[in-house]
């Protein structure tokens, strides 16, 4: 079948990869991609939120699967959109509804999800602007640090953790009235801090029936140590030791199977990837938050282990027939180290030539904030540029595999942490 793919990260890199090495791949479209699906696919300048040029696309190029990689246009109502079109209605879509979407373009309303179908998590109210001074209050009661998330999409900055009574109050107002993160922070979740050991675990539903993909963890803030600002991830490892197999028990019973059955239950319309945000806390799941598509570099870290057809697995989920699929998985490592434009997350200069090696050994090099210049040259177009994936029988020789490939690539103030997977490595 033809296969119209959404996004341009890292992310949608590695789904191009996995999908054209499947059978039932006849052409893999990438709107609008990066530099690095381009040498396996088909990129396409369209909007992923221009609705009607995509519908369009897809009636042209006789689309047989669509597939949307990030959460923009999921949360804007893409799948709604082409299920009431005539000409698309019958396009199996991977990505959930609007409402569906919600579970990630509002907090609140997963946070209230949560609560309806007793999934754990942390203890939380919602504040407005006309609510301020309850929220004063209401913060004024609570045990620190403390927790405040702007609402909607916030392109992954919209969480600040408060370790001051004095601190905590001056974001709320910074949050509601000086709207710090635009309209996302029209509403603000003050949460209870969770501690424990942070993962990611990742679910292919179809609305009724689930796959469990590889967990993960992956690494946010700029700086090694986990220090400086966030990002939108700087590496991720696969798998992890503290969610062994007892850990995991409790995570499908008290956690997947709940949400599963709560979107079914609530008629929310799902079928597509579900990305829960957890914390371990002494061998006890808390969800931190849903998102609604694979995780970015996680994605990058979780494909590789899968060793069944992955086109299947996308098609399962998009024609609701996900329980005929078997899902294989590698016992190996996998260890994404991601590369990016000096100064990010903050400012940073653009067009800079980027030099690959001619050969890797279990590694792979994904592609996201790339392009080609005039002259065909690679070079930097975004702030993650790179995620480098290195496979191994073991976590250090994955980390190995994926650093050794990171010293030969080479741009102008191109960087990396180097402290990616070693935490893991100290407790392993």
């Amino acid at each position: 079948m033809n296969i119209l793919l959404l996004g341009s990260g890292g992310r949608e890199h590695a789904f191009a990869w996995k999908i054209v090495q499947s059978t039932g791949c006849t052409q893999l479209y990438v709107a609008p991609g990066n530099a690095g699906t381009e040498d396996i696919a088909i990129n396409v300048k369209l909007s992923i939120t221009d609705f009607d040029a995509i519908r369009d696309f897809i009636v042209s190029k006789n689309i047989g699967l669509v597939v949307v990689g990030p959460e923009e246009p999921l949360v804007k109502g893409i799948v709604d959109y082409l299920q009431n079109q005539p000409e698309t209605a019958t396009t199996p879509v991977v990505g959930p509804s609007q409402l569906g979407a919600t579970l990630e373009g509002s907090k609140d309303f997963s946070k209230r999800f949560m609560q309806r179908n007793n999934v754990p998590t942390a203890a939380y109210e919602t504040f407005t602007a006309a609510q301020l001074d309850a929220g004063l209050a209401y913060l004024e009661k609570q045990n620190l640090p403390i927790v405040l998330k702007a609402d909607g999409l916030a392109a992954g900055k919209g969480v600040l953790i408060c370790s001051t009574l004095e601190d905590a109050k001056a974001s709320l107002k910074e949050m509601l009235l000086d709207k710090k993160f635009g309209e996302a922070s029209a509403k603000v979740v003050i949460e209870e801090f969770l501690t424990g050991i942070e993962l990611s675990v990742f679910v292919a539903t179809d609305g009724k029936n689930y796959k469990i993909l590889p967990e993960a963890k992956d690494y946010k803030r700029i700086g090694e140590g986990d220090t400086g600002l966030n990002t939108g991830g700087m590496g991720a490892v696969s798998p992890v030791i503290f969610a062994d197999e007892a850990f995991m028990t409790k995570v499908e019973e008290l956690v997947v199977k709940p949400t599963v059955e709560g979107l079914a239950k609530e008629n929310i319309p799902y079928k597509g990837f579900l990305f829960i945000g957890l914390m371990n806390n002494n061998g006890e799941p808390h969800v931190i938050e849903y998102n609604v598509r694979m995780g970015d570099p996680e994605t990058e870290a979780v494909l590789p282990r899968i060793e069944s057809d992955f086109l299947a697995l996308l098609h399962g989920i998009g024609t609701g027939t996900l329980d005929s699929y078997e899902l294989k998985i590698s016992s190996d490592y996998a260890a994404t180290v991601v590369m990016v434009s000096g100064g990010y997350p903050g400012s940073y200069e653009k067009g800079k030539i980027i030099s690959l090696p001619d050969t890797i050994i279990g590694t792979e090099i994904f592609h996201a904030g790339t392009a080609k210049n005039e002259h065909g040259e690679l070079v930097n177009q975004g702030g993650r540029v790179l995620a480098v994936t290195g496979r191994g029988e073991n976590l250090q020789e994955a980390l190995s595999n994926a650093f050794t490939t990171v010293k030969e690539i080479n741009w102008d103030q191109a960087y990396y942490r180097k402290d990616i997977g070693m935490d893991i490595l100290n407790l392993m």
